[in-house]
């Protein structure tokens, strides 16, 4: 926050296998997670301060996906970050592992794991293009746990970028206390500029110090003190900078010192600054060109000298495994190990590679550690239990492996080939085994059927499905013996792609097909049947007649079964055995092979021959008499019914309710919550579902959200029971 450039630091080539950096202080860390909506510049920035700190040689690019921490095929093919990669580099004696998230909603898992493992959070905002609701949520959810935030301002040379405006922007959505420490410098558009392009952005000018930066003639920035065209160009904004460090300064009488006209000294307003931005009350704002360089050694010294270090953040809470709850972590490497697995991933050369964050302890190779995975069993992560041997730890830099000696509390690596670790799973000591308390992660709201293409495909989609599962706590997996279908739940289309790319690439060749929702039948009205089940082949007769009564019961009853036979016209032994057959035709269906549900059958007369009755025989005529039952009384099939409630912005609310009665849904009432959105509630038939996160979505702008859960089962339209019939007759 001292306004200074940060010069170039030896390190290693892009690529390179080298050594990875290694600190033995926590104080000398600091974990940044780089978040803002897709296309702002994260991934553009991120590889500039990895050239600028000499961490690699030359910065490559996202469209020709050269880029540390978009390598990817599925981030090239996409052109957007589809992953959470860690990229670390030394600025002195202090090492930053920046967390780059991807901007795109579906992505979400992989924002959370980036969050799981900072302690500071710096937020992306294009000069352009603004922000959209989901980075103004996060914003908030930031704020909910106390996590410091900074602003970068990018695309400050795009035509129509207006840095002024974006900050107002960012006061009036994130708060006053969004504050920039800097002004950009722009210099003439060259002859032979696009007539659309921007001005160039050739430098800063620090508001506290009113120091101006030269980036004209490469990085690090000449500096020079601002002339007097300079200060009076600043001085609202360095007024406005001022006031607002001494209203969070924890000296009560510096206000009243401004106010009667005192000079206050540089170092005491840094100092300040320092420990407001520490402790997540004040939010400095730094313009940044990164194809130019302009800020870079602004963001590093800033992000060194204002954002806290792993001992000054709030560990999550850790238990026993059998809940017990342990006193809280703090981040000290002679402490109790404790480490999370934040993300999962299969490389194809080394297999499965996880990323840690250590919170207390210290990880070291060829020791035993326990690895406990707990409370995702829903997701179809089972609860497990290990013990494994830590061969070697290595410091990632995008896919790169750098191997280190150590990892400290409050540092990043890597671990490879564990045979049981999964995103989520708790690393600690094998004396002492222990659980850390698990983070949200969103429901998965689109299904994707798939099927192997051949039978030959069918073990290496399975094998494939298990890692991508263990990686990604966002992606559900199942496996529906009602529809017979394998369901991907996704976030969305573009985490669908990936899915299924991953799962190509991994030698399963596979197709999709149309998701079948599970529905039931039952009565339309009461019905009689007849079954009569008579054989004789091969000197062995088969003799059975059963008749019985079908009523329709209310919804959720289930399945009652009465005996009302009068004089032993089928004997008692023989009697479970028509129910048994009745069973086993309500599970098969009646009209197009879903269950018969809600239901009382009652077994009124029949015949058996002392000779040729037998249990199979009965259970025969059981399940012939439901069919007539049927045939009499007539099937209505049942779809399930979901309640959603749908968040949006106040604006679309008429939108999304014009499109829910348009799904047969029942608007139950509307909410009004804040940040000016509502809350919409209603009952929406599950087959009208199946991809309405992709088009609430397209519907709101990206604004919207929404959850589902099931609440009953109601008569599906005649036409669209009808259009299933003829479905299930044809295959």
């Amino acid at each position: 926050m001292a306004q200074r450039g940060t010069g170039p630091q030896k390190g290693s080539e892009k690529g390179a296998a080298g050594p990875g950096p290694v600190v033995d202080d926590p104080r000398n860390l600091r974990n940044v997670v780089v978040v803002g909506h897709s296309g702002v510049g994260k991934t553009t920035l991120v590889e500039a301060l990895l050239t600028a700190t000499g961490t690699i040689d030359r910065a490559g690019t996202v469209t020709d996906g050269s880029t540390v921490c978009d390598a990817d095929p599925a981030a090239v093919r996409q052109q957007r970050s589809v992953n959470l990669a860690v990229a670390p580099v030394l600025v002195g004696d202090t090492k930053i592992n920046f967390l780059d998230t991807p901007g795109y909603s579906d992505f979400v898992g992989e924002l959370r794991a980036g969050l799981r493992a900072a302690d500071a959070a710096l937020f992306v905002v294009s000069a352009v293009d603004g922000m959209d609701a989901a980075t103004i949520a996060l914003w908030d959810e930031c704020a909910a746990v106390g996590l410091p935030r900074g602003v970068v301002v990018t695309r400050l040379d795009a035509a129509r970028a207006d840095f002024d405006e974006t900050v107002a922007l960012c006061q009036r959505v994130f708060g006053e206390g969004v504050l920039p420490l800097y002004l950009p410098v722009h210099g003439e558009r060259a002859a032979d500029a696009p007539e659309d392009a921007g001005e160039p952005v050739v430098g800063l000018i620090g508001l506290i110090t009113q120091t101006v930066f030269d980036y004209s003639n490469g990085y690090p920035p000449a500096e020079q003190p601002a002339q007097a065209a300079h200060v009076e160009a600043i001085e609202e904004a360095r007024n406005a900078l001022i006031e607002g460090i001494i209203a969070e300064s924890e000296d009560e009488t510096l206000m009243d010192r401004y106010l009667d006209g005192e000079a206050i000294d540089e170092a005491t307003l840094i100092a300040d600054l320092e420990k407001a931005v520490a402790r997540g009350s004040f939010y400095p704002v730094i313009p940044v060109d990164a194809p130019s360089s302009v800020g870079l050694d602004s963001v590093l010294s800033g992000i060194v000298r204002g954002f806290p270090g792993p001992t000054e953040h709030n560990l999550p809470a850790v238990t026993d495994l059998d809940g017990s709850p342990r006193d809280p972590l703090t981040a000290d490497p002679s402490g109790p190990l404790v480490a999370e697995v934040v993300k999962t991933t299969i490389d194809p050369y080394v297999g499965r590679v996880s990323l840690v964050r250590v919170f207390s302890g210290t990880l070291t190779p060829e020791v035993a550690v326990h690895i406990a995975g707990h409370g995702l069993a829903e997701r179809g992560h089972p609860d497990h239990d290990a013990d494994e041997r830590v061969a070697h730890l290595y410091s990632p830099l995008g896919t790169a492996l750098r191997e280190v000696p150590r990892c400290i509390a409050g540092d990043v690596c890597a671990v490879t080939k564990s045979g049981t670790a999964e995103t989520g799973d708790t690393i600690s000591a094998k004396s002492d085994p222990l659980l850390i308390e698990q983070w949200q992660m969103p429901e998965p709201l689109l299904p994707v059927a798939i099927v192997a293409h051949t039978r030959s495909d069918e073990d290496a989609l399975a094998r494939n499905m298990a890692r991508l599962v263990a990686g990604d706590p966002t992606l559900r997996l199942e496996r529906n013996a009602e529809t017979r279908q394998l369901v991907l739940w996704c976030m969305g289309e573009a985490h669908a792609d990936v899915v299924l790319d991953r799962l190509r690439a991994g030698g399963a060749e596979i197709d999709t097909e149309p998701v079948r929702v599970a529905l039931r039948e039952t009565f339309a009205g009461t019905g009689a049947g007849h079954g009569r089940h008579v054989k004789q082949s091969g000197g062995h007769g088969q003799y059975a007649v059963c008749d019985i009564e079908v009523t329709p019961l209310p919804s959720g009853s289930g399945f009652e079964y009465l005996d009302k036979v009068v004089g032993g016209a089928v004997p008692h032994q023989y009697i479970p055995s028509v129910e048994k057959g009745v069973v086993n035709q309500l599970a098969a269906g009646l009209a197009a092979g879903f269950p018969v549900v809600d239901v009382r059958v009652t077994l009124t007369d029949g015949k058996a021959h002392s000779v040729d009755s037998s249990d199979a025989a009965f259970q025969t005529a059981g399940a012939l008499a439901l069919k007539d039952a049927a045939a009499q009384a007539g099937v209505t099939l049942l779809e399930p019914l979901d309640e959603v409630a749908v968040l949006v912005p106040d604006g679309h609310v008429g939108t999304v309710l014009s499109d829910l009665s348009s799904r047969r849904g029942r608007v139950l009432g509307t909410e009004q919550e804040p940040g000016e959105r509502t809350l919409v509630r209603a009952e929406v038939p599950a087959t009208e579902l199946l991809r309405y996160s992709v088009e609430l979505r397209s519907m709101t702008s990206g604004t919207g959200s929404f959850t589902r859960h099931f609440v009953r089962y109601e008569p599906m339209p005649a036409q669209l029971a009808d259009k299933i019939r003829a479905e299930h007759a044809a295959r």
